[in-house]
C-alpha cells in the first residue's frame, strides 16, 4: 500500500542471548550513494565558489601571470621592479633540501605573480562595476546610437568575454543609488497631477514642500547610510514589510499564476505530463546548483541580478503570528503530492541517481490508483495555508509542533516543491471564450485546499495533463519562475518527447518503492480552524472574476511599425480602456525589475501620466485630427517609455517614499505627506509577463508553442489587476481581474474596452491606400 512504512536500513531484535542486528544491503547502499553525491555538491560549490569569486579571472589566467613573471626572471628581465626580491626577504629562514635560494626564488615569484593577479581581478570588477553603472543607453533612440555608448558596450564585451556561470557578475552590479529628496518628490506631484483637481493639487504641493524642507533631510540621510551599508537599501524591507508582514490571505492577494502551453498539447496522459515536467525542473535545479545557468543579459551584454534564483527550490513560507519567515533548505530530495484529500512523499532520486521521467509516471499513476480515502481532517488541511497568516500560525503552533502531524508538515514544507493531482480537466478552447478564464481560476486558488500556498511554488496537473503553477511571490518576482517555466516547457517538448500513446520514453523501474502516504492525527478542534480558514477562502475566491482572452487582431509585429514601444502602446490602451470603463483616470501601477543593480527587484512606473491623459481626453472627444491625436499618442508614448527608463536606472518614486517611510516609522517621525502617499490605493495594477529568457527553440518556426503567460488578483476592492503577454508578432494574452463585490468593476467589460482601445489606437497609424 502506498502508506507502508520503508524498509529502514538496519533492524534490530532483542533475544536472551543479546542482540541480532539485521542490517539492510540495499538500503545502506542507498544511503552510501547519498553520502556520495552529497560530497559531490559540496565540491562543486567549493569549485564553484572559486571559479566566481576570481571572475573574469581564472586559474588558467593566473598559470600565465607565474609563467611570465618565471620567464622573464630567466630572461634577466625584472618586471617585477624589485618586489620578488622583498619577498623573498620577507620569508622565513629554513633549511632543507625544499628551501633552497631556487625554491625560495621561485615562491616569491609565484606570490608576486598571485598579488599582481589578484589586483587585476579587483581592477577589471571595479572598472566593469562603472561600466554597469553607466546607463546611457537606455535613453537613446532606437538605431541612433552615440559613439560614448558603442565604446561603453565594446568595453562591457572585453571585460566580461569569459563565459560567466549564474553568479559571475553579482560583485561587479552596482548597488541601486538612493535618489534626491527634491527629484523625488518633483516626479511624485508630477505623477498625481492629472488625478487631482486645482484645490487637492494645492494642497498636495503643500504637504510635498513641508515633507522636502522639514522631515525629509533627516529620514534621508539614514537611508542614505544604508545604502553604504546595506547590499540594497530596498530589497530586504520590501520583502519584509510588503509581503512577509501581510496577515491576510495569500491566496488571489498576494500568489501569481502561470500558464502552460496553450495551443499545442504533448499528451493527454496526466502521469506522463508530470514524470517529464518533474524531472525537467530537477535538471533545472541540478543547474541551478552548479551555476551552469547562464545570466539573463540585457542587449546581450548587460547582466541582470540572479540573486532571486537562489530560494527557487526547497523554500517555503512559515507563517508567524507578526511576521513570517522564508525556510530555504541547501537540498531536498522529494516532492510532497496532493492528491484526492491525500498527501503523499514522492523521492526524486533512488540513491544518488535522478529518477527518469519514466520512473517518475509510474510513481504518480501509483498514487492516481491509489483508491484509500483521506483521513479526518486531511482533505481541507491546506486551506490552512489560504486563510489567514494569524489562525494558520496559531494552529500551527498548538496542532503541528510534535508528534505525528509535525513529521508530516515538515515533510511538505522540506520538499522541493508541491504537486496537485486535479481531478478536473482544463484547456484553453479558441471556440470557447470562458474556457481560458476557467482554467485561470483554477490556477489562481483551485479548491482553496488542494494547493499548498506557502511553498515556493505548486506545480498544478489536471487530469488533460494540462499544466499550471501557482506561485509565492516573497521570495522573487515572476521574471524568475519564468524562467524556469521556459526551460521545462522547452524540455519537455523538444528534449524528452513521449511515445505514440503519450507515455514517457523508456521503461520503468518496477521495483522502486511506491510513494509514502504522510500520516495525520488531526483533532476536532483543528478541524474546526481548518474549516473556518476555508470558509474565508472560499469567499474570497467566489468574489474574483477573472476574465482571460487571446487578442488575436494584431501583435508586437503591427506595433513595431508605429514606431513606438509595444509596452507603451499596451499601457496607453489600458488608460484609454479604464476611462471608457469609469469615466476617470485613477492611480495605475505597473511594474518594472530593477535587476540591473545588485539584489534589485521591481520599481513602479506610474503610467497615468498628463500626456496619456490629454491623448484619452482627447479620442474620447471625438473631434481632433487623426495627425493631432497620433502627435498626443507619441508623446505619451515617449513620456511613458522615459518613465520606465527612470524605474529600471533607479530613479523611481515609489521604492524611495517606501523607505522613507520605513525609517519614519522606526524613528517615530509623523509625515501627514507619506501617510497620504502610501495610502493611496492602486485602483489598476498592471504587469507585462516577460518572455522567450531562453530561447530553447526558434519562435518563427513553432509559431503555436506559446504559453498565455498569467495572472493575478486585483490589488484594490474597487480596482482591476491586469497582466499581459504580447505573446508573438501577431497575438496579445490578457488577464483581468475583478471583484464580483464591487458594483463599480465587470472583469469582462473592461477586457472588451481594452480590445476596442487597442483597435482604435492601431487604426490611427492605418496609412489610406492610394490608387496606383
Amino acid at each position: 500500500m502506498a502508506e507502508a512504512h520503508q524498509a529502514v536500513a538496519f533492524q534490530f531484535t532483542v533475544t536472551p542471548d543479546g542482540v541480532d542486528f539485521r542490517l539492510s544491503r540495499e538500503a545502506l547502499k542507498h544511503i552510501y550513494l547519498s553520502g556520495i553525491n552529497s560530497w559531490k555538491k559540496r565540491l562543486i560549490r567549493i569549485k564553484n565558489g572559486i571559479l566566481r569569486g576570481v571572475y573574469p579571472g581564472s586559474p588558467t589566467s593566473w598559470l600565465i601571470v607565474v609563467m611570465a613573471t618565471v620567464g622573464s626572471s630567466y630572461c634577466k628581465v625584472d618586471i617585477s621592479m624589485g618586489l620578488v626580491c622583498c619577498i623573498q626577504r620577507c620569508l622565513p629562514e629554513r633549511y632543507g633540501s625544499y628551501h633552497t635560494p631556487q625554491t625560495r626564488t621561485l615562491l616569491s615569484m609565484a606570490i608576486f605573480s598571485t598579488g599582481v593577479w589578484l589586483t587585476g581581478i579587483f581592477l577589471f570588477r571595479q572598472t566593469l562595476k562603472l561600466l554597469l553603472s553607466y546607463h546611457g543607453w537606455m535613453f537613446e533612440m532606437h538605431g541612433k546610437t552615440s559613439h560614448t555608448t558603442k565604446i561603453w558596450a565594446i568595453c562591457v564585451r572585453l571585460l566580461s568575454s569569459r563565459r560567466p556561470m549564474l553568479y559571475s557578475f553579482q560583485t561587479s552590479l552596482p548597488k541601486l543609488p538612493v535618489p534626491s529628496v527634491p527629484a523625488t518628490v518633483q516626479r511624485y506631484l508630477e505623477s498625481v497631477q492629472p488625478l487631482l483637481d486645482d484645490e487637492e493639487y494645492y494642497r498636495m504641493e503643500i504637504l510635498a514642500k513641508e515633507f522636502q524642507d522639514k522631515t525629509a533631510p533627516r529620514l534621508q540621510k539614514y537611508l542614505v547610510l544604508k545604502s553604504w551599508w546595506a547590499t540594497n537599501y530596498v530589497s530586504d524591507w520590501w520583502e519584509e514589510y510588503i509581503y512577509l508582514r501581510g496577515r491576510s490571505s495569500l491566496m488571489v492577494n498576494s500568489n501569481y499564476y502561470v500558464m502552460d502551453l496553450v495551443l499545442i498539447k504533448n499528451t493527454n496522459v496526466q502521469a506522463a505530463r508530470l514524470g517529464n515536467a518533474i524531472h525537467a525542473m530537477i535538471m533545472y535545479r541540478r543547474k541551478l546548483d552548479r551555476e551552469e545557468i547562464k545570466p539573463v543579459m540585457a542587449l546581450g551584454i548587460v547582466p541582470m541580478c540572479s540573486y532571486q534564483m537562489e530560494r527557487m527550490f526547497n523554500t517555503t513560507r512559515i507563517p508567524g503570528k507578526e511576521t513570517d519567515v522564508l525556510q530555504h533548505l541547501s537540498e531536498s530530495r522529494h516532492v510532497a503530492v496532493y492528491h484526492k484529500g491525500r498527501f503523499f512523499k514522492v523521492w526524486l532520486y533512488e540513491g544518488s541517481r535522478l529518477l527518469k521521467p519514466q520512473d517518475l509516471e509510474m510513481q504518480f499513476q501509483r498514487i492516481l490508483d491509489d483508491p484509500s480515502p483521506p483521513q479526518p481532517g486531511e482533505e481541507r488541511l491546506a486551506a490552512l495555508t489560504a486563510g489567514g497568516r494569524m489562525e494558520w500560525a496559531q494552529a500551527r503552533q498548538a496542532f503541528f509542533s510534535s508528534g505525528r502531524n509535525k513529521a508530516a508538515l515538515d515533510t511538505i514544507e522540506r520538499a522541493a516543491f508541491f504537486v496537485s493531482l486535479d481531478e478536473e480537466s482544463h484547456c484553453y478552447n479558441p471556440d470557447d471564450e470562458a474556457s481560458l478564464s476557467l482554467y485561470g481560476k483554477a490556477l489562481l486558488h483551485g479548491n482553496c485546499y488542494n494547493r499548498w500556498f506557502d511553498k515556493s511554488f505548486t506545480l498544478i496537473s489536471f487530469k488533460n495533463g494540462l499544466l499550471g503553477l501557482n506561485t509565492e511571490h516573497a521570495w522573487a518576482d515572476a521574471p524568475i519562475i519564468g524562467h524556469l517555466w521556459e526551460f521545462v516547457l522547452g524540455t519537455d517538448t523538444f528534449h524528452l518527447g513521449y511515445t505514440e500513446t503519450g507515455h514517457c520514453l523508456g521503461k520503468p523501474n518496477p521495483m522502486l518503492a511506491p510513494p509514502q502516504r504522510l500520516q495525520w492525527n488531526i483533532p476536532e478542534q483543528c478541524q474546526a480552524i481548518i474549516e473556518s480558514s476555508y470558509q474565508v477562502a472560499k469567499a474570497l475566491a467566489d468574489d474574483v472574476e477573472l476574465y482571460c482572452f487571446q487578442f488575436l487582431p494584431f501583435g508586437k509585429g503591427l506595433i513595431k511599425k508605429c514606431r513606438t514601444s509595444p509596452d507603451a502602446f499596451v499601457q496607453i490602451a489600458l488608460q484609454l480602456a479604464h476611462f471608457r470603463d469609469k469615466g476617470k483616470f485613477c492611480l495605475t501601477y505597473e511594474a518594472s525589475m530593477t535587476r540591473m543593480f545588485r539584489e534589485g527587484r521591481t520599481e513602479t512606473v506610474r503610467s497615468c501620466t498628463s500626456e496619456s491623459t490629454a491623448f484619452v481626453q482627447a479620442m474620447v472627444k471625438g473631434s481632433h485630427m487623426k495627425e493631432d491625436l497620433r502627435d498626443l499618442f507619441r508623446k505619451a508614448s515617449e513620456k511613458h517609455q522615459n518613465m520606465y527608463r527612470l524605474a529600471m536606472t533607479g530613479a523611481g518614486i515609489d521604492r524611495h517614499l517606501f523607505c522613507l517611510y520605513v525609517v519614519s516609522k522606526y524613528l517615530g517621525v509623523s509625515s501627514p505627506f507619506l501617510d497620504k502617499v502610501l495610502s493611496e490605493p492602486w485602483r489598476l495594477s498592471t504587469s507585462q509577463i516577460p518572455q522567450s529568457q531562453i530561447r530553447m527553440f526558434d519562435p518563427d518556426q513553432y509559431p503555436n508553442h506559446l504559453g498565455a503567460g498569467g495572472g493575478f488578483g486585483p490589488v484594490a476592492d474597487d480596482g482591476y489587476g491586469v497582466s499581459y503577454m504580447i505573446a508573438g508578432e501577431n497575438t496579445i494574452f490578457f488577464h483581468v481581474s475583478s471583484k464580483f463585490s464591487s458594483s463599480e468593476t465587470n472583469a469582462q467589460r473592461f477586457g472588451n474596452h481594452i480590445r476596442q482601445a487597442l483597435l482604435d489606437i492601431a487604426d490611427l497609424f492605418q496609412v489610406p491606400k492610394t490608387d496606383s
